[in-house]
């Protein structure tokens, strides 16, 4: 404070150059040629202020001398001026009224008029003039009063004015003062937050019981305004219930427990668990009430899930998990993929709430199926593969051990009483066995139900609600489709305006039922079989013909044919059903499939289900499916070719009489069947003829430019109806189909691929070998030829891309200037008929 203020330092502005007169000036050509070259560059200086330099030079340019003196004389009259100004008014104590410091560094300091000296000076002035000239005219006393009062008003307005300056000068000042202080006391506010969380978290975590208040304050920091501290103390709560929740469900005392008289210690208990209860229920409406807001959403849903993840056993399950299923749906995939694991591990984890939650979630899933007439995420009914059923709560119960020694104790009882020697036991006896059983009952009831593991009639009943809402959700899936199909198609057949065709639960509704096959009730075979033969028909009837709607894809259809026959076999003692309609879809769909659209996975799945695993088969079927899988081969890529090659190969292996086929007689082959003629275009495979035919397609296919699939053909044109031995494949078409699949598919030279054939067909043991799996020999790739080839082709594309870019940007430029060119041609002309005017 005592320090004295430094005046600030007053930098002047540099000096102009010296004279030159304009005859002494030389300029080069090159000079000039650079000027009128690059004029853009001298284009900053049009925008130059001329005024306001002037002002700070003491020397003009191309000014004359009158009008230099004129404005020396302007700035001595300004300092003269603010000197009289000064002068006139007497300075305040900075006690009383502290200077005021611009930005420029000025100070100003306040000042009062003069009133008495004014006065007296005055009349000083005035005897001087009168006794200087004393032939003027003296003032009198109200001309001297009027000169007064005008005086004192220029004073009162000098001082308004300088008031004026000085606020003015405050304002942007005080500004940024202002913000500054409110950066500051945010930061300083948002660390202290910061630090409460952490201070009450920790206390909380250190002693529950006795800081249980703290939750309230906690939860009071997070309805703060800032985002950031809403943040972090959701998540810090999160974190703090996870870890203080008991590990059972609570239940508030009723009124007359309220009015008993009870110890410190449960009244403690009470008061911590009503406290808990209370915060944890605020807390789930706080988060409930941020998922309407965007910003929070991802931050709801973590929590969300972790809690249910954390504590399913706890109070308030039912708003968790009806919060979870519903972003099953979402469109953030973030999200939808939470909440998805988060139900697979309720799921796969019922210890941690016995079960109880896995019949609500289920439930729940096949209420939202239900409301929205199916048109939802696969997602919400593909969770539904992650569920596991004991097979055992499904079979009825075995009389146990100690049940017959009860049993026959009490029949040697009886037998004992019919006796006249022996008399009953007395009373006594009887009341002391009847309490203690009482006893054990009581014991046994109350160990149940503070275990985990629920009772075996429970976990029936729990398991048996959650198959029945599984099997209600995946059969009104597959009505839905059939009756969409033809709602969308109408009667005749022909596409219905306005309606979708669209069924995005069908696939995985065919996963579930496949996996949980063994689990549906015999009495609902019939209509889950008739739904199948519809959907693998294409949504109409499988024996009209006329009316074929197609809606669904291949491998919906091909699913639809594996799931049936899982159905089959799990079922195989119980059920009698015709499968040749299945057979017939397969024989027509493995022409439709194609390799983009289609998945081959689906396919090879079906041929090793449907004729690889099949026991029976008649000649006339597998003959026909021989004959389509070598056609097949022809018309796709190595990967399918190899899956059908393989399934064609484990038909001619169980059925001798089909590798007449492979024989080149003259009317076709050995044994013609009941048609003498080949039908390839036949839709059923009984009907096709194909033991007239000749599998003429091997001779190609062994020329492959696969190794693998050439080496397969060859093996298979090699089998012979005199050669009985059965070798059967241990590699199924699912395995074939992976292992060439565009994955792990390695190319090869044609060159080698020729080069392996003709040493077979030289060798001596070409039968032995063909019999075998096919092993694909193949060379490593040069990494370095493939890369170099890569680059030139993405150097190429590139190049190609950036020679479109400079094009469209020369057009751009071109067409810029000519509209250019016009502006000024039309400028001319209008200059030159104003001048013409």
């Amino acid at each position: 404070m005592g320090k004295k203020s430094q005046k600030p330092k007053i930098v002047l502005p540099p000096e102009l150059p010296p004279d030159v007169p304009e005859e002494e000036i030389e300029v080069s050509d090159e000079d000039l040629q650079f000027l009128q070259e690059n004029r853009d560059y001298a284009h900053c200086f049009s925008r130059l202020d001329t005024n306001s330099i002037t002002k700070h030079v003491t020397r003009v340019a191309d000014a004359k001398e009158d009008a230099l003196e004129a404005l020396y004389e302007k700035r001595l009259k300004k300092k003269t001026l603010l000197k009289e100004k000064e002068e006139s008014g007497l300075r305040v104590d900075p006690v009383d009224a502290l200077p005021v410091k611009t930005l420029d560094g000025k100070l100003y300091y306040r000042t009062l008029p003069k009133t008495s000296t004014l006065s007296e000076n005055v009349e000083e002035d005035d005897d001087k003039d009168g006794s200087a000239d004393k032939g003027i005219v003296k003032q009198t006393k109200a001309e001297r009063r009027a000169k007064l009062k005008k005086q004192k008003r220029e004073s009162k307005k000098q001082g308004k004015e300088l008031d004026e300056a000085e606020e003015v000068q405050q304002t942007p000042q005080a500004a940024v003062l202002a913000e500054v202080k409110e950066d500051l006391t945010a930061e300083e506010a948002f660390k202290s937050k910061m630090q409460k969380l952490a201070e009450l978290g920790m206390a909380i975590l250190a002693d529950p019981e006795s800081n249980i208040k703290s939750l309230k304050e906690m939860l009071l920091i997070s309805k703060d305004s800032d985002n950031a501290i809403v943040k972090l103390g959701v998540q810090s709560l999160l974190v703090v219930f996870k870890d203080i929740i008991p590990g059972y469900r609570i239940r508030l005392p009723t009124e007359k427990e309220l009015e008993m008289k009870v110890s410190k210690t449960v009244k403690k208990t009470r008061y911590y668990e009503s406290t808990l209860l209370s915060a944890y229920k605020a807390y789930l409406q706080k988060l409930i009430a941020l998922e309407k807001k965007p910003a929070f959403h991802n931050v709801f849903v973590r929590c969300i899930c972790t809690l249910l993840d954390a504590v399913p056993h706890f109070n308030f399950r039912e708003s968790l998990l009806g919060v979870v299923v519903r972003n099953l749906g979402s469109s953030d995939d973030v999200v939808r993929k939470h909440c998805c694991a988060t139900i697979k591990s309720l799921f796969t984890n019922e210890g941690k709430h016995g079960g109880e939650a896995t019949v609500e979630a289920v439930r729940l899933i096949a209420d939202h199926v239900k409301a929205n007439n199916c048109q939802l995420h696969p997602d919400f009914v593909e969770v539904f593969l992650s569920l596991s059923f004991d097979d055992d709560l499904g079979r009825p119960e075995k009389p146990n051990e100690d049940n017959n020694r009860v049993k026959n104790k009490k029949n040697r009882k009886r037998k004992n009483l019919e006796k006249p020697n022996q008399l009953p036991e007395s009373d006594k006896k009887k009341s002391r066995k009847q309490l203690m059983t009482k006893m054990r009952e009581e014991v046994t009831a109350d160990y149940k139900a503070v275990s985990f593991t629920p009772d075996v009639m429970e976990r029936r009943r729990m398991q048996s609600e959650t198959l029945s809402a599984v099997f209600e959700t995946y059969f009104r899936i597959l009505k839905h489709s059939i009756q969409q199909t033809v709602a969308s198609h109408g009667e005749n057949g022909n596409p219905v305006s306005g309606e979708s065709g669209s069924h995005p639960l069908l696939a995985p509704c065919l996963k579930g039922l496949g996996k949980f096959s063994h689990q549906i009730d015999l009495d609902f075979m019939g209509d889950l079989m008739n739904y199948l033969k519809k959907l693998a028909s294409g949504g109409s009837n499988p024996g009209n013909s006329q009316k074929k709607f197609n809606c669904f894809t291949v491998s919906e259809r091909l699913q639809c044919c594996i799931v049936a026959f899982k159905v089959m076999k799990s079922n195989l003692d119980a059920l009698n059903v015709d499968l040749q309609d299945f057979f017939v879809q397969l024989y027509n769909l493995i022409l439709d499939y194609r390799p983009g659209r289609d998945l081959g996975g689906v396919l090879a799945e079906a041929l090793k289900t449907m004729l690889c695993e099949d026991r029976q088969h008649d000649m006339l079927k597998a003959a026909a499916f021989v004959k389509r899988l070598a056609t097949f081969s022809l018309c796709f890529g190595s990967a399918e070719a190899m899956a059908a090659l393989v399934t064609s190969k484990h038909l001619l292996q169980k059925n001798v009489k089909c590798r007449n086929l492979l024989e080149n007689d003259a009317g076709g082959g050995s044994v013609s069947g009941t048609i003498a003629k080949y039908q390839p275009y036949a839709s059923d495979p009984n009907l096709s003829g194909a033991l007239a035919s000749v599998l003429w397609e091997l001779d190609l296919l062994s020329k492959h430019y696969h190794p693998a699939v050439s080496t397969l053909a060859s093996s298979i044109s090699s089998m012979t109806s005199a050669n009985n031995q059965v070798f059967l494949s241990t590699v199924s078409p699912q395995q074939a189909f992976l292992d060439l699949s565009l994955e792990r598919e390695s190319f090869t030279p044609q060159s080698h691929s020729m080069k392996l054939n003709n040493k077979r067909k030289r060798g001596s043991g070409s039968s032995t070998s063909a019999i075998t799996d096919p092993a694909p020999d193949t060379d490593p790739i040069d990494e370095d030829k493939v890369r170099k080839k890569l680059s030139t082709h993405f150097m190429l594309l590139r190049d190609i891309k950036e020679n479109e870019r400079l094009r469209a940007e020369l057009d751009r430029t071109t067409s810029y200037l000519q509209l250019y060119e016009e502006h000024k041609q039309q400028k001319k002309k209008s200059r030159k008929k104003t001048i013409q005017v």
